[in-house]
């Protein structure tokens, strides 16, 4: 696809309100033409979404999903704005999807505007130092306002790699787990949001002891 710069997808998005990814999806398959973007938008039913932005989302459900072997485990809230939706096989469907979604691809943050400053700070730092080492290897070492463009860069795909909304649905490549809920908020009327999810994996955090067998049988036969 087509890259689309980034004031593209703020325009598109203020004259339409639908959401960045849904702009910027728009925006490639219309080529980036502007007004066949704006159609696209609302066939889709994506302008309609969005005017649901502001509505208050606080019905929907808590689901569990336990992967396959019961070695990964999610809890996430999916919201709507009614019981009824919260009922019906279609949110129901897009839930269980998200589960699954956050099993396979490990997301650690809903959206990107939910990051914390201090992760993003930490990244750029991590980006800053890996491209720096690089100009040291290589001997060329690359101009400061070079390096700030080359992290920009880097940082939004990580963003875009690690926040659920951003990420391409294990089911469907080319719709993002955002996308697939504002197409859902179009058909039903309701506003979807994922509010918060976590994620267990079996032994995770704990420090596992390493074992040496060889120096556990000499230590054995010396105290024999």
């Amino acid at each position: 696809m087509a890259d689309i710069p980034a004031t593209m997808v703020k325009e598109l998005r203020e004259r339409t309100g639908a959401g960045i990814m849904d702009c910027k999806v728009a925006l490639q398959e219309s080529g980036g033409d502007a007004e066949k973007a704006i159609e696209y938008i609302k066939k889709k039913g994506l302008a309609k979404a969005a005017k649901k932005a502001g509505a208050i989302a606080a019905e929907g459900v808590v689901h569990a999903y336990i992967h396959p072997g019961s070695r990964i485990g999610v809890l996430v809230e999916v919201n709507c704005q009614t019981d009824f939706v919260a009922r019906s096989e279609d949110f129901k469907s897009y839930v269980e999807l998200v589960g699954l979604q956050i099993a396979s691809m490990s997301a650690q943050y809903a959206r990107r505007e939910e990051v914390p400053a201090a992760d993003i700070a930490k990244q750029t730092e991590i980006f800053t130092a890996q491209i720096e080492e690089e100009g040291k290897q290589s001997g060329k070492p690359r101009p400061a306002a070079a390096v700030e463009k080359i992290v920009a860069g880097k940082l939004d795909k990580w963003l875009g790699e690690v926040c659920l909304d951003e990420q391409p649905a294990i089911t469907d490549q080319d719709k993002s787990i955002g996308a697939l809920a504002s197409e859902l908020s179009g058909k039903i009327g309701e506003k979807i949001t994922v509010r918060r999810f976590v994620r267990f994996e079996l032994g995770e955090g704990i420090e596992k002891k390493q074992s040496d067998l060889a120096a556990e049988v000499k230590e054995a036969l010396a105290s024999s």
